[in-house]
């Protein structure tokens, strides 16, 4: 990889919001924060999710009023926001997995409540196949790809013809109208239910 000198018009485009200069430190910095994250985090959403994290806060100082003034400061500066995220997710993450320790140990299943779950699980299905059904051929790609077979999402990008960025608009999009349908079509269930 190699490494670029940030000099202060580049900084002033990236706040002013030029678009081929916030592809490029987009980017740029992607890369540098996946190979951290690779080696500290053991899965492609976790640090999807972070490294998405770290640039929308890192934006957010840029453009604000008194924001960074120092281009040769922004390496440092993306550096330090990447820390302060991770730790937030190992944070978080422990805490989550604390509480799930706790509620193992003290509750005791109910055998009655696995048949329940099992039919409410297959009724999910069904829902979520017709929802899927219902979707256009690229949303349903996309979902199917990115979630249910965990695609590479470089690779997904390669076969859509499309960069990171546009990728997770569309996804955006598909996973708005999948949850849009989902919950028609849950609320027409539970209409149908109680009448």
């Amino acid at each position: 990889m190699e490494f670029y000198s940030f000099d202060e018009s580049y900084l002033e485009r990236l706040r002013s919001g030029d678009f081929r200069t916030e592809e490029h430190f987009v980017s740029y910095f992607s890369a540098l924060i996946q190979l951290k994250l690779r080696s500290r985090l053991n899965s492609r959403e976790a640090i999807e999710d972070v490294r998405q994290e770290i640039f929308a806060r890192v934006f957010a100082v840029l453009r604000s009023k008194d924001g960074l003034r120092h281009a040769n400061r922004l390496g440092p500066f993306v550096n330090s926001v990447c820390n302060n995220v991770l730790m937030e997710h190992y944070r978080s993450s422990s805490r989550h997995t604390s509480l799930q320790d706790d509620s193992d140990s003290t509750e005791i299943p109910d055998a009655r409540a696995g048949v329940l779950d099992g039919i409410m699980t297959e009724q999910t299905a069904q829902i979520v196949r017709g929802i899927l059904e219902d979707l256009t051929e690229r949303d349903r790609r996309l979902l199917r790809e990115v979630f249910l077979e965990e695609r590479d999402k470089d690779e997904v990008c390669r076969d859509f013809g499309v960069d990171r960025n546009y990728l997770r608009v569309l996804l955006h999009r598909a996973k708005q109208t999948f949850k849009s349908n989902y919950v028609s079509n849950i609320t027409k269930q539970r209409k149908g239910a109680v009448n």
